[in-house]
Parts: structure tokens; C-alpha cells; sequence
């Protein structure tokens, strides 16, 4: 793993359990995909919540930032460890990012080096490529980057290997500009699944921007917008925005620590303050 300036293998603003948590994390299993299938089971999709006795004020869940948060809603419906399985009904109502977020948290506190990513699944509706969050961890013996879908484990039959993802399966923000930008990927076949305005190279842009972030341990929600994202969106950028895309994508994909730190600082690209809480 190249020189680092970023300790994946701790947690950030939004992966720091509170002190009074941590007993209940003493139970976790020390192998990546075994920790991230307790991850999984304390999530459940909005959508899967609504034909549940899920109150409708909990659907607020979803907008929970920081993993201390998130644990305490999950245990006041259920004091039990993590490892504990939980009915549905007693999950956090989270999106994709929630379950990347926890299984990123938990792999810190065992000491795994791990790191949310945010772009695009291509194994949700075919032809289409889905915006997305999944987890990577840092596997020693193999000296690779091991990118895990949590939400998919355990039998949903959409790709052959969700603890260990094939390339091009999941595309982060910044590899999906790239294929953009060599007129390899139509852009209008990139957006949220269910919502018919939310396609296009916008989204592009948005979720590398969003990757980079979640690179400098800053995991945001998946519609946090900041710097330019919003103009981006409605289409009001030029080709200086799109520049910076173009670094975004060459910078992260070169996952030089350094690199992405310095053109993380840039107006356009850091989270404000006021954002991380």
C-alpha cells in the first residue's frame, strides 16, 4: 500500500463510535466479510421499511450522518450487541451508504484499513448503472484494495462474488467520468434507481466528488450537496468544472494519499465545516 497520509485503519468524523458503544462490539468477528455481515444485518432500505410496523418518523433515519448516531437509533429499538441478529422491523432505516458507513466503521475498529466508496453498481437494472455505495478493504496477503458489497451478501444472486466485486461491477464516481470522457458510457445511463429526473452527467460528477470526500474520510449522504454540485446538477458548469472531474478521476485512480489530500483542499471540492457533524 502506497505511503499514506490517511490512516485507514481508524475512524473519522463520521466512523467514531461513542465510548459507551464500544461494549457493544466486543463480540465482533475479526474476518472482513464475517464483520460485514453484522453490518448487514442492521440495515434495512427505506422501501423494504415501508411494508414493515416501521413508523413513518423513522424513515428520517436514512438522513443519519455519523455512525454514533446511527448505533444509538439502533439500540433504542434494540440494546443488544451488534452481533446480535435483529427482525427487520428493529434495523436503522438507512440507504446503501449506511450499510458502507457501518461495514467501514466496524472494519476500523478491528484495525482493517477500510474506506467507503461512492459511484455507481451496474448489477441493479440492466444497461443501467445505479448510484451506489459499497466498502473496500485493504486485504495484506494479496496487497489489493478488496471492494465488498454489504447490502448484497448472503444470496441475492446479482453478481457471482459480492464479498469480493469483479472490475467494472461497481464503478466509483471518478472511473465512471473517465468512461464519460472516452466515449465508452452513454452518461444518461448513470443516475438513482426509482427516480426518474436523477440521470445524467450530473450525477457523474456529483458522485466523484462524493468519492473523493468519503477518500479523506469524510462519508456524506448521498444528496449532500456543496462548492459547485448544485450548478453541476442544473447544468450551469463549463469546462473548467469538468477539468477538475478529469483530475478527480486520474488522481483517485492513481490512489496516491498525497495527491488526493492536496486536490481535496481545492474551494470546489472540500466539505465545508459547518457539514461535518
Amino acid at each position: 500500500m502506497a505511503a499514506s497520509t490517511i490512516d485507514y485503519s481508524g475512524p473519522g468524523p463520521f466512523t467514531r463510535l461513542d465510548a459507551d458503544q464500544l461494549p457493544l462490539t466486543k463480540r465482533l468477528p475479526i474476518t472482513p466479510v464475517d464483520i460485514c455481515e453484522i453490518a448487514q444485518g442492521l440495515v434495512i432500505q427505506p422501501h423494504d421499511a415501508a411494508s414493515l410496523p416501521v413508523p413513518q418518523e423513522r424513515l428520517a433515519e436514512k438522513s443519519l450522518r455519523g455512525i454514533s448516531d446511527i448505533i444509538r437509533s439502533l439500540t433504542s429499538l434494540d440494546p443488544a450487541p451488534l452481533d446480535v441478529p435483529r427482525p427487520a422491523h428493529l434495523r436503522v432505516v438507512g440507504t446503501c451508504r449506511h450499510f458502507a458507513l457501518l461495514s467501514c466503521a466496524l472494519l476500523r475498529l478491528q484495525g482493517i484499513p477500510a474506506r467507503a466508496r461512492c459511484g455507481f453498481a451496474t448489477y441493479f437494472v440492466p444497461g443501467k448503472s445505479v448510484d451506489h455505495w459499497i466498502t473496500e478493504y485493504w486485504h495484506t496477503d494479496e496487497h489489493r484494495w478488496v471492494r465488498i458489497d454489504t447490502e448484497i451478501l448472503g444470496g441475492q444472486n446479482l453478481v457471482a462474488a459480492p464479498e469480493d466485486l469483479a472490475d467494472g461491477e461497481f464503478l466509483t464516481g471518478g472511473e465512471a467520468w473517465s468512461l464519460y470522457r472516452q466515449g465508452a458510457a452513454d452518461p444518461d445511463s448513470f443516475g438513482v434507481a426509482g427516480v426518474a429526473h436523477a440521470w445524467g452527467v450530473g450525477e457523474i460528477r456529483g458522485n466523484a466528488i462524493r468519492d473523493l470526500a468519503a477518500l479523506q474520510k469524510i462519508e456524506m449522504l448521498p444528496w449532500d450537496e456543496w462548492g459547485r454540485m448544485e450548478a453541476s446538477y442544473q447544468g450551469a458548469t463549463g469546462p473548467d468544472y469538468d477539468s477538475l472531474m478529469d483530475a478527480i478521476a486520474t488522481t483517485c485512480a492513481a490512489d496516491d494519499p498525497e495527491a488526493m489530500a492536496r486536490l481535496y483542499e481545492s474551494e470546489d471540492l472540500e466539505v465545508p465545516t459547518h457539514m461535518i457533524r
